[in-house]
């Protein structure tokens, strides 16, 4: 049976959504160009929605996109209202959200590791063979 979802989450996808697009394609401010929408996080009442975002230049010029959004919050809201019919049309308020950034590092660190254990594989393989194969010249002359 599929899982249920209740109306909030619903309601929370939609104003991702809505708002992904309105940030791409009617926010004019050069600031919030290059940021993706991971998550919204809206309280039971729908008075306020927690909009978190990621950045593709990591956290570089966050306090610039964090203006950026700031000023297009009430734009946003407008016209997340003309998009979507809800009671209560919520506060937006954005927060940077680090981890894909803190995802990545760790895919980097998992990638060395893991180098690391073949090169020490190889290195201690290539010892081992070499003790194999004199060992089985050994065997064979007796």
């Amino acid at each position: 049976m599929p899982k249920e979802f209740s109306r909030g989450q619903r309601v929370a996808e939609q104003v991702r959504r809505e708002l992904a697009e309105l940030i791409r394609l009617e926010v004019k401010d050069p600031r919030v160009g290059f940021i993706t929408l991971t998550d919204v996080e809206i309280t039971p009442d729908y008075a306020h929605a927690k909009i978190f975002f990621t950045s593709m230049t990591g956290q570089e010029g966050l306090d610039e996109i964090l203006r950026g959004l700031r000023r297009a919050s009430s734009f946003l809201r407008r016209e997340l209202g003309k998009r979507i019919r809800i009671h209560t049309l919520p506060e937006l308020r954005f927060v940077y959200d680090p981890s894909v950034e803190t995802g990545n590092r760790i895919s980097v660190l998992i990638d060395k590791a893991i180098e690391a254990d073949r090169h020490r594989a190889d290195e201690t393989g290539n010892v081992a063979d070499e003790g194999d194969a004199g060992g089985a010249e050994t065997d064979s002359s007796r």
